[in-house]
């Protein structure tokens, strides 16, 4: 599986069918992930959209990927998981998620990069690589971590503030996948946006 391209993150909603309508937008687009994540969601909210969602993903042959979530993940039967440093231990992650895709946040640290290929990630995310409206107060990564991070053999995500102004300054960093949100999902023509993002790899 190539790892490459838009990475839909979805937005934190009360809605549980707007979302679903947005995120078919998106895979219609041809996003390459979709992660689900709604913090402020309730378990029984956050269960049942994310079986949704999981199954509106395998529609268009795209990967769903649970975020901070091992039990949901294995509860919807998503493709993966994406854990930061406080979600869990990546190893015992990795030994319960065999043959799925799992993801680290880390920042802007190539030492949490390396220590999370060693435990078997299939891919890790770096930033925040630009003020970001979702999470203000987060650190900033440098765009020459892509290129320094290259020779752990694995795709690199930018997250954290992405445009698709901003987007190709990332791409030509090395960036493999652009983890998308706000502009994304707050676009007048959500699918048009997704399909903007995958001509950047293109």
């Amino acid at each position: 599986m190539r790892l490459r391209g838009l990475y839909a993150l979805t937005p934190d909603s009360a809605n549980s069918a707007r979302l679903a309508e947005q995120v078919r937008q998106v895979l219609a687009g041809g996003a390459a992930l979709l992660q689900y994540r709604n913090k402020p969601a309730a378990a029984a909210q956050r269960l049942a959209e994310a079986r949704a969602l999981c199954a509106l993903a395998r529609e268009y042959g795209v990967p769903f990927i649970v975020n901070d979530d091992v039990e949901l993940a294995l509860a919807v039967d998503a493709q993966g998981v994406h854990l930061g440093r406080d979600d869990g231990n990546l190893a015992g992650a990795r030994a319960r998620l065999p043959g799925r895709i799992l993801g680290a946040s880390c920042y802007d640290s190539l030492e949490a990069a390396r220590a999370a290929v060693a435990a078997g990630v299939d891919y890790v995310a770096f930033g925040s690589v630009f003020p970001s409206p979702t999470k203000p107060g987060a650190v900033r990564a440098p765009h020459s971590l892509f290129a320094a991070a290259r020779a752990l053999g694995v795709p690199l995500a930018a997250i954290g503030g992405v445009t698709l102004r901003n987007a190709p300054e990332l791409v030509r960093a090395g960036a493999d996948l652009l983890a998308v949100i706000s502009d994304l999902f707050e676009a007048p023509d959500i699918g048009a946006r997704a399909r903007a993002y995958m001509e950047l790899f293109r």
